[in-house]
This record gives structure tokens, C-alpha cells and sequence, in this order.
């Protein structure tokens, strides 16, 4: 065989292929700068032939029982839609376990990230056992982020799995062979189980493949094994993991912003979402019977509260609403309460009679308290109730009269005491609070006592 005119060539052609320049590049170069004679279909055999590759080797894959279950989908065999006369091809879920090759089979209408998480627990209770990983191809429902070294998976699918215990194991994107175990299953269902047939409905499907994995699929012989795949699978049985107790509880996930109630809206009711900020973005996961709030940057959890039933519902606890005295007597009767017995009478009375408009009133006889010392408002309370006053100007003008009162009384005191050459000194009088109440005084007066010291310590030191 005559050698070809390009083999003296061959360094240089090897090395424009590693650059991926084509024939016709290639031949281009070796007439313009190596005075190459020869005719371009010489160069195009020539690339043809080191380009030429071995079949890439790959390896024989084995795992051990219970290691690992591979999931994906297909296309079922054409089903009745609901409520008309065509038929449609419906998604076909497989999941088999690589070990004993044994699978689940199941068709639905619609796919979704909880579709995707809830065929899964089907799975695993089919198995009766969890296994330690589950090999996924990069479809949106599993997920998020396809990537190399971390792969982000949707929050549902991650809970669903954390739930059981599985640890999931995307395949690299375009790596066919990773998963060919559950693809080859798929392949098989429908080409041996489903071709050339018809379904009035999905469950009809559904039943139809149960039975067919029961009494063929699984009496079929391992390829490799030389082994049935039900014997296979009952050795496997033993190896999976026991399935949690309770079954995985679904959500939905949703960002929403504090509103300035201190509210987030879900589903047009609202539910409290302290400490969260009013404005801040929060995250809020929808349970059937409960709505949890979690902070948007950790996750972490910060209310749950159980899912209203009716629409417009308000969940926000009183003590966490701003006051409005158009709306919280019961807030204004607890504040008269901590006046005294005369004063809280006084304005349940006032409240029974008048209703919301007397709530004004109450605001201002409580109000009192905050000029005037608490047992002077009540005396003043008592006063009212036994003239039958009921108007706020009334009752502030009878705690001005009891005040001047004990301060005229304290003035006596003071000059008997001054007659009898001493100063009358006592702990109990009307203008003698509690210590309580000085604690704030106390503290700012030693607070600036500091102060004032510091500042001329430092002052001698400069001079």
C-alpha cells in the first residue's frame, strides 16, 4: 500500500486536530507553508483516519444490595383523558433498585416537585425499605442547579429525602451509562408491557403494571446474575433501611414581605410574623394544617401557627396588636385594674353604658395615672361612683381636688412637726409611692453622678 503524501506531515495534522480545525483548514496551511503537492481529498482521508477513535471503556458498575435505587422518567402507553374521547401518552415513573434490578412503575397525568417527592415515597413503601442513594438525572422537579461538584436540590425534594434518610446523587449532565439501569427498565416496560395498548384511565394503567411487574418482570432472570430478580430482591429486602414511622408532610414554599401589622398574607388570611421586621422578606412554608414563617437568609423557624379555615382570618394575638381603643376595651379595663378596684368599676360601668363611644372616656380616667399617683385616681374612682358622676372631666377634676388634698395634708404635717421642734417623718402618706417606682430615678441620677465625676477627673488631670 503507497504511503500517503500527508504522513510526513503527520506532527503538524495531529496537532491542528487537537485544536479541532477541520480538513479543509488543515489542508489550507500545508500548501501555504510546507509545500504540500498533494490534492485536498488526500488530507481529508488522512484526518479521517486519526480521527478515527477506539470505543471508549468504561466500567463494569457493581454495587451492593440496598445501595442504591436509580429514578426517571418516560412516556406510558396512550390513556383516556378524563372527561373527553382522546387519548394521550401520560409520564411513566420508574424507580430500580441496581442491585436486584427490581422496579416500581407508575403513570401520572402532570409532573411537580411534590408529584415528584410523593412517587418517591411510593417507591420506598413498595420496596418496604429506603436505600442509601438515589441516582437522579438534572430535571427541574429533583434539581434546582445542575453543577459538577454541588448540585442544588429543591427544597421539597430534599426534605422528602432527609425524611427517609436517602442521600441523593445526581448523574453529570450528558452521562447516559450512569443511569442505564433504570433507562433500560423503562425501555423494557414499554416495549414488552405496554406496546400496542390502550387505557380508558391512569388507574387502569396503574393496576395493569402492578400485576405486570408481579408476575413477569420480577420472574424474569437477571441478565448478568443469571438469577431471578424476585430471589435477588428478597436477598436486598434485608439490606434496605426501615421506613420512617410517620409519612412525609408536603408543602409548598413561598416569599413574603412583613406587612405593617406585623402580618404576612397567605392564601388571603394573615398570620403574625414577629420577630421578623415589618418590611423585611421572609420565607413561608404552606402544610396542609399548619403555616410555618422562617427566616429568609438561615431557614430557621420563627412562628408556626395552624392553617385558617375561612378566608380573611387575622392570626395575631392580642397582646401583639397596637393599641386602638376603638377595639381593645378589654386592654383598657386591665390598665383600670392596675389603678384600683373604684377605678376598674367605675369604667365597666362607663363601657357597659356607653359602649365603643365611651371607650374615650375610659382612655382618659386611665390616663390620669400618668400625672397623678395611682391611689389618688382611684379615691377620686370611688368619689364618682357614689355621686354618680360618669364623665371623665368630672372624675379629673375630683383627682386634681383629692391630690391638693394630700398635699395640704402633708403641708399640716409638716409645720405640727416644725411646732413641736421636731420634723414628723413617716413611710406611709398619699405622696409616698412605692421604692418601685424610683428605681428608673435612682438609677439616672447614679448614671449621671459618674458622669459628672469622670468628667472631672479628667479635667484635673489636663490642668
Amino acid at each position: 500500500m503507497a504511503t500517503s503524501l500527508c504522513e510526513p506531515h503527520r506532527d503538524f495534522i495531529e496537532a491542528q486536530l487537537r485544536l479541532k480545525r477541520n480538513a479543509m483548514a488543515i489542508y489550507q496551511d500545508l500548501v501555504d507553508s510546507h509545500g504540500f503537492a498533494g490534492q485536498y481529498n488526500s488530507v481529508k482521508r488522512f484526518v479521517a483516519k486519526l480521527r478515527h477513535k477506539q470505543p471508549e471503556q468504561f466500567d463494569r458498575l457493581s454495587f451492593l444490595p440496598g445501595e442504591e435505587m436509580q429514578v426517571d422518567y418516560g412516556e406510558g402507553a396512550p390513556t383516556r383523558v378524563p372527561g373527553s374521547d382522546r387519548y394521550r401518552k401520560p409520564r411513566l415513573f420508574v424507580a430500580t433498585l441496581r442491585y436486584s434490578r427490581a422496579s416500581f412503575r407508575c403513570v401520572v397525568w402532570k409532573s411537580s416537585q411534590q408529584v415528584w417527592a410523593e412517587l418517591h415515597e411510593r417507591a420506598f413503601r413498595h420496596f418496604g425499605g429506603c436505600p442509601q442513594y438515589v441516582v437522579l438525572d438534572n430535571l427541574k422537579e429533583g434539581v434546582i442547579k445542575p453543577d459538577l461538584y454541588e448540585p442544588e436540590l429543591n427544597t421539597l425534594y430534599a426534605a422528602t429525602l432527609a425524611h427517609h434518610g436517602v442521600v441523593a446523587d445526581p448523574a453529570r449532565v450528558r452521562d447516559p451509562n450512569r443511569k442505564g439501569t433504570v433507562e433500560n427498565a423503562i425501555g423494557h416496560t414499554q416495549v414488552t408491557a405496554l406496546k400496542g395498548r390502550r387505557f380508558e384511565s391512569i388507574e387502569e394503567q396503574n393496576t395493569f403494571l402492578a400485576h405486570w411487574e408481579k408476575n413477569w418482570a420480577s420472574k424474569r432472570i437477571h441478565g448478568t446474575e443469571r438469577r431471578q430478580v424476585q430471589a435477588m430482591f428478597e436477598e436486598e429486602r434485608a439490606h434496605l433501611k426501615p421506613l420512617p414511622l410517620l409519612g412525609m408532610q408536603y408543602f409548598s414554599e413561598a416569599q413574603r414581605t412583613v406587612c405593617d401589622d406585623g402580618c404576612v398574607r397567605v392564601d388571603h388570611s394573615s398570620y403574625a410574623a414577629r420577630p421578623a421586621a415589618i418590611g423585611s422578606k421572609v420565607l413561608v412554608r404552606i402544610y396542609a394544617q399548619r403555616i410555618e414563617i422562617r427566616d429568609l437568609a438561615s431557614g430557621a423557624l420563627l412562628r408556626t401557627h395552624a392553617k385558617a379555615q375561612r378566608p380573611g382570618t387575622v392570626v395575631l394575638p392580642m397582646d401583639e396588636r397596637v393599641f386602638n381603643p376603638s377595639r381593645q376595651p378589654r386592654l383598657i379595663l386591665r390598665q383600670a385594674g392596675e389603678i384600683g378596684e373604684h377605678a376598674a368599676r367605675l369604667c365597666q360601668l362607663l363601657f357597659a353604658i356607653e359602649g365603643r363611644v365611651g371607650q374615650r372616656k375610659l382612655w382618659g380616667i386611665v390616663s390620669l395615672s400618668r400625672r397623678y399617683p395611682a391611689h389618688c385616681v382611684n379615691a377620686a374612682c370611688a368619689q364618682a361612683l357614689e355621686q354618680g358622676i360618669y364623665s371623665y372631666k368630672r372624675v379629673l377634676a375630683l383627682t386634681e381636688r383629692v391630690f391638693a388634698q394630700a398635699v395640704d395634708a402633708m403641708d399640716a404635717g409638716s409645720q405640727v412637726g416644725e411646732k413641736a421642734g421636731t420634723t414628723a417623718l413617716t413611710q406611709q402618706h398619699a405622696l409616698i409611692r412605692d421604692a418601685d417606682e424610683y428605681g428608673d430615678l435612682f438609677a439616672h441620677a447614679a448614671a449621671t453622678t459618674a458622669a459628672a465625676t469622670t468628667s472631672a477627673n479628667t479635667q484635673g488631670g489636663r490642668a
